[in-house]
Parts: C-alpha cells; sequence; structure tokens
C-alpha cells in the first residue's frame, strides 16, 4: 500500500524520502507543473523589504535575484521551507511567518510596531498568477505600500502516471496528500479524466488546510482531515492517524 503525493516537483522529492524515512510506500504525482514568469525590465522603485508565500516563487526567479538587487534586502517568508529555500538563493536575513498568509501579514505589521519596517515602507510581493488571499491589499490597508510581482504560474497536470492509476484500480492507494487548493482540483479533474474518481475519493485525504480540504469535501471525498497546523509535520500526523483509523 502506498501514500499518493500530489505536490509538484521539486519539493514532493523531499515528501516522499521523508515518507519512506517513516516506513512507507510512496507514489508521486505532481497536480500542478511549476512555470516561471520572468521579470520584464529593471525594477524602478525602492524597496525596504521582500514578501514571499512560496518557496516556488524564489526558484522562479532565482537566476535574476542579484541583478535585481534584492539579496540584501529583508525578506518576510511565509514559512521555515520557504525560508530554507530563501537563505540557499542568498538571502541573508529571512523573516520567518507561521505558515500562512495570515500570519506572513502579522508579522510584517508586527515589524513595523517594533520598528524593524516603517509604516510606509514599500514592499515587493514575490507572488504566484494565482492568489487564494489579497494580501498586498490588506497591507496596503494597514499604510504599507505593497507592489505584486507575478514570479510564476502553477499549471495543472492533465494526466495522472499510469503507476498512480493502476494503484488506485488495485486498491494499492491507502491515503493521499494535499498542500493547496489549486493542486487538489487539479488532481480531482486529473482522476475524473482518468477514470478513477470513484477510487480516489474512497480514500483518506490528508489535507494542509481547511482551505484545501473544501475542495475535497465539495468532491463528495468522505474521508478529509486537517493537519493542525499548516506544516508538513503536522501533515504526516494526520496521515498517521488516517491510518491508524482505516486500521481499527
Amino acid at each position: 500500500m502506498s501514500i499518493l503525493v500530489t505536490r509538484p516537483h521539486p519539493d514532493n522529492v523531499a515528501t516522499a524520502d521523508n515518507l519512506r524515512t517513516r516506513g512507507h510506500a510512496v507514489l508521486l504525482a505532481p497536480a500542478l507543473k511549476l512555470e516561471p514568469v520572468a521579470f520584464h525590465g529593471e525594477i524602478e522603485v525602492s524597496f525596504d523589504a521582500v514578501l514571499v508565500t512560496s518557496a516556488n516563487a524564489i526558484r522562479a526567479v532565482a537566476p535574476q535575484l542579484a541583478d535585481l538587487g534584492l539579496l540584501p534586502l529583508p525578506l518576510f517568508a511565509v514559512g521555515e521551507h520557504t525560508a530554507a529555500v530563501a537563505r540557499e538563493a542568498g538571502f541573508a536575513e529571512v523573516i520567518v511567518a507561521g505558515g500562512d498568509a495570515a500570519s506572513l501579514r502579522h508579522k510584517v505589521m508586527q515589524s513595523a510596531r517594533d520598528k524593524v519596517l516603517k509604516k510606509n515602507s514599500t514592499l515587493l510581493y514575490l507572488a504566484g498568477a494565482d492568489l487564494s488571499r489579497d494580501l498586498g491589499g490588506e497591507l496596503g490597508a494597514e499604510g504599507f505600500r505593497v507592489v505584486t510581482q507575478t514570479t510564476y504560474r502553477m499549471a495543472p497536470v492533465k494526466h495522472l502516471p499510469r503507476e498512480v492509476c493502476e494503484g488506485f484500480a488495485a486498491h494499492g492507494i491507502e491515503a493521499v496528500l494535499h498542500y493547496s487548493r489549486r493542486s487538489a482540483r487539479a488532481f480531482l479533474d486529473a482522476a475524473r479524466d482518468e477514470g478513477v474518481e470513484i477510487s480516489a475519493l474512497a480514500i483518506p485525504h490528508c489535507c494542509l488546510s481547511e482551505t484545501v480540504a473544501g475542495v475535497l469535501r465539495d468532491a463528495g471525498a468522505s474521508q478529509v482531515l486537517v493537519a493542525a497546523t499548516p506544516d508538513e509535520t503536522a501533515l504526516f500526523d494526520t496521515l498517521e492517524r488516517a491510518l491508524r483509523t482505516r486500521l481499527a
């Protein structure tokens, strides 16, 4: 029996390794594919800090970071994983939020209260093409000037790998891990197109947040579990709970 990971590459590789360390067999079916959107021309605004809600936003623009003059700026990262990617890309000052956009907003506002940032600072938000929350607008309402720059888009993968379809057909997949609302929708669309939707919806789906879980519930999944906090450790704990419940 295998755990199906729908997380995009390259993060799915680390997830698979962690699951194997815990004794699980793993199948990979990235539901989304990263497509970089490069900066065009030079940045004409002077920024005080950078905001990032996804590691992919950094990966997509990594070759341009030095030329854009962004690396000396403080970077506010949504969580530890994104922070690690930011440090690898060359950012020296990385401030880490609690794992979601709400905590990132709070971290920025707290930095202003602590005089780390000026209340009217100009912030560069490196973002994806599809945003689930208007972080720029929320911070703008608090007095910050936020410039949102799209650096990537995540394109749905239309087909599931053959071994995944065979796994569903043979009832060899015991749970699915979901990391984002868009990837959950893309997975469901692909499962429907491949004719394995009924089998896919019959097993536990472990989700990083309630927003992700809602997509699965709306599709008819009956066993949807949500991580206590929006991080992979909590998601793995949720997976173990789901598997224990199935065996009980």
